[in-house]
């Protein structure tokens, strides 16, 4: 049990969270990024190295230089120097592809709802530890329910998928006893209010 739960938290770690929605977006709504069929993938792994691979190899820079003392992140205090750095390595990003690179409208303002996501992540952890896991999977979840809408039913496996995967990976954190039932609930609710509100706000 406590192998699976592991596996959860590293394959849905909540810097893989823009490119696994990426993925979902143009493999069952391709009409939304607008992305050829011959470039999902490639696409997908840009998304990864800039959304995933750079944060996480400055976290790994950190732990090296002693920044952190662990890349679990397991107290409050030791969160909010790589949450403050990712949450401008986001907005950076986000800020390129609105004013120098032209991919797709959509996709920008998924770039600014996932910075946005990040960026709420931060300021609660200057008072309060979450799960940040949580909060991804609330965000997901946030963001494809008003896409349903406008689906025609294309999503709505998908969107139940992810409510069972976020179930697990919630369960995971708890038993991996990384958070508490509040951690993780606050951290669910933060981020499908965020998701949610930032679709209709932006959609």
């Amino acid at each position: 049990m406590t192998i699976a739960s592991r596996l959860l938290s590293y394959i849905f770690h909540p810097l893989l969270f823009v490119t696994y929605l990426v993925l979902m977006l143009c493999l069952f709504m391709p009409t939304f990024l607008l992305i050829p069929s011959g470039s999902v993938w490639k696409f997908a792994g840009f998304v990864a190295i800039i959304t995933f691979i750079f944060p996480a190899a400055n976290l790994a820079m950190l732990k090296a230089f002693g920044s952190i003392p662990s890349l679990e992140l397991r107290e409050r205090k030791d969160r909010i120097l790589p949450f403050l750095m990712i949450t401008i390595f986001y907005a950076v990003v986000s800020a390129m592809f609105f004013l120098k690179v032209s991919v797709n409208v959509n996709f920008n303002k998924i770039m600014m709802l996932a910075t946005t996501l990040v960026a709420v992540a931060t300021v609660i952890t200057f008072f309060f530890k979450i799960s940040v896991h949580s909060l991804a999977m609330g965000g997901a979840i946030g963001i494809l329910l008003p896409l349903n809408k406008v689906a025609d039913g294309k999503l709505i496996f998908v969107t139940a998928a992810i409510f069972a995967l976020a179930g697990l990976v919630m369960s995971a954190r708890l038993y991996l006893q990384a958070h508490t039932q509040r951690e993780v609930f606050y951290g669910a609710i933060a981020g499908l209010v965020v998701g949610f509100t930032g679709m209709i706000l932006l959609f």
